[in-house]
């Protein structure tokens, strides 16, 4: 299960998703220029549960090997599922002056990486299992 790239990849991006539940994504200043708010992954029930969606996913397509194109299917819907958290943090940060964004940020954009490696590593099987199956 280990031995394949993809399951690293996957296990990255799980461990990624649920470090960023607790980092900061962006530092937001008001009209005094004082930071005074911090986003982070658990700033409602939405953005928890989407990040949370994420992690799980990641995790069970590390044991979904046997099943390339349910792996396959499921990293995409990950990639989707990360895009539309980075859209949502994204919306948030919108109604401030200005800020920083903190690792939370970076972090979203390691998973987006992750998944898209893992997604070439699958491929890569596929073309193993295929050039084997030929040379049977």
């Amino acid at each position: 299960m280990l031995q394949r790239i993809q399951s690293v990849w996957l296990l990255l991006a799980s461990a990624c998703t649920f470090f960023s539940l607790k980092t900061i994504f962006y530092i937001g200043t008001n009209q005094d220029l004082i930071p005074s708010y911090e986003l982070r992954g658990t700033e409602n029930f939405i953005t928890t549960l989407l990040t949370m969606a994420i992690g799980l996913l990641a995790f069970i397509c590390i044991f979904l090997y046997k099943n390339r194109t349910l792996q396959v299917n499921l990293c995409v819907v990950g990639i989707f599922l990360t895009l539309g958290l980075l859209g949502l943090y994204f919306y948030y940060i919108q109604s401030y002056n200005g800020g920083t964004i903190g690792i939370a940020a970076l972090l979203q954009g390691a998973i987006l990486l992750f998944f898209i490696l893992a997604l070439r590593g699958i491929y890569r099987d596929n073309l193993i299992i295929k050039e084997s199956n030929r040379l049977r």
